[in-house]
């Protein structure tokens, strides 16, 4: 309503019908932007960025041969650390073939420039499976790629929730399955958390950046969260869905304010006009 108090304060005349429109307008816009955000049905699903952070490296993990290893030992370069887990009936799978349509475009070398490890969640996952999915992804590369440049890791429910904890990976048991959400994080050689990437594809010349940036040690706020924006996940199909709420009030809020700008300079338009006459 500040738009209207102030045309009544400097004594401006403006049409009745035109009038009733702003406060119609500002009315919607309030309830549009001003009303809470829907929660999740993923209660609480989410990525808690904590960029700048030391990922947990001492974690006890098992290396796809079922030997103890700790990230601290495999992180010596900039990393690729996806958390899914093997049994995924959802966003898992897209995920990690888009993974592998993004590595096949890369300039850099995997295993010498960079890495990627992928870390299951799932406590029942085991290395025998962590080892047929290697294989199952390193088929489909159509470019050289050493095995020990992407990791598939597995580990007990304490030690994988204590490195999701450290990166802000947020999931939770639902029956069967998991809630989680869909992300890559990348890692500095000295493990530290460098950026954050949405949503279950990515573009290859945004990886590289992120790679090259992780490499000299650069932290750099995430550009786009339109996934966090736009889409909620539904936890009954188990995939991310459009939040045309959220978008909609936007929407009205961009239009509004044009059309508050536009109505203010026609009144002064208009005002020049009188003093002039």
């Amino acid at each position: 309503m500040y738009f209207v108090v102030y045309l009544i304060r400097k004594n401006l005349k403006v049409n009745i019908s035109r009038l009733l429109l702003i406060i119609g307008l500002e009315l919607a816009l309030g309830a549009a932007w001003g009303a809470p955000a829907q929660e999740s049905p993923a209660g609480g699903v989410g990525i808690d960025e904590k960029l700048g952070r030391q990922v947990d490296l001492d974690a006890i993990l098992k290396d796809e041969n079922g030997q103890d290893v700790t990230l601290r030992r495999l992180i010596d370069k900039p990393t690729i650390l996806t958390l899914n887990y093997f049994r995924c009936a959802g966003i898992c799978t897209p995920l990690l073939n888009s993974m592998v349509d993004v590595l096949n475009q890369l300039r850099s070398s995997p295993g010498k420039d960079f890495q990627v490890i992928t870390l299951s969640f799932d406590p029942r996952d085991t290395p025998e499976m962590a080892l047929q999915k290697r294989a199952n992804y390193l088929h489909q590369m159509k470019r050289q790629f050493p095995p020990q440049a992407w990791r598939f890791l597995t580990g007990d429910a304490q030690a994988t929730k204590d490195v999701a904890d450290s990166v802000g990976f947020i999931f939770r048991a639902d029956g069967d399955q998991y809630i989680h959400p869909a992300a890559i994080i990348i890692v500095t050689p000295a493990g530290i958390v460098s950026r954050y990437m949405y949503g279950i594809s990515f573009l290859p010349a945004d990886v590289e950046m992120a790679i090259q940036e992780a490499a000299g040690g650069l932290v750099r706020p995430t550009i786009s969260k339109m996934l966090a924006l736009c889409y909620s996940y539904d936890p009954v199909a188990r995939r991310y869905v459009f939040n045309i709420t959220r978008v909609a009030g936007g929407v009205i809020l961009i239009l509004a304010a044009a059309f508050v700008v536009v109505l203010f300079l026609q009144s002064r338009s208009r005002q020049k006009t009188r003093y002039t006459e």
